[in-house]
């Protein structure tokens, strides 16, 4: 399952390219991917802030945040129930 699109963080509009399997050895959904270049969680990571609430349409999940990459994306985990909706992926290759 994947999902490319507009979520929140917070009160931050940002947009996440993000991808979920089943990890086989812990039983549970493993979701990841990246924020694009925002300078607002970029911040975020920089002040030590790494827990936090990724919202995307009415859907929302507790995740991590990565380092900042060079171009100031960030990386984003999560495990459990991927926030975004099912129907997102349908029609996309897994």
């Amino acid at each position: 399952m994947s999902y490319d699109g507009p979520a929140h963080i917070g009160e931050n509009a940002v947009r996440v390219r993000l991808r979920g399997r089943f990890e086989p050895v812990d039983g549970r959904y493993h979701w990841g991917g990246r924020i694009e270049p925002d300078p607002d969680i970029a911040r975020l990571v920089r002040a030590g802030r790494r827990d936090v609430r990724l919202v995307i349409g009415d859907r929302a999940a507790p995740a991590r945040l990565g380092d900042v990459d060079p171009w100031g994306g960030v990386r984003i985990t999560g495990v459990g129930a991927p926030p975004w909706p099912v129907e997102a992926t349908e029609g996309t290759e897994e």
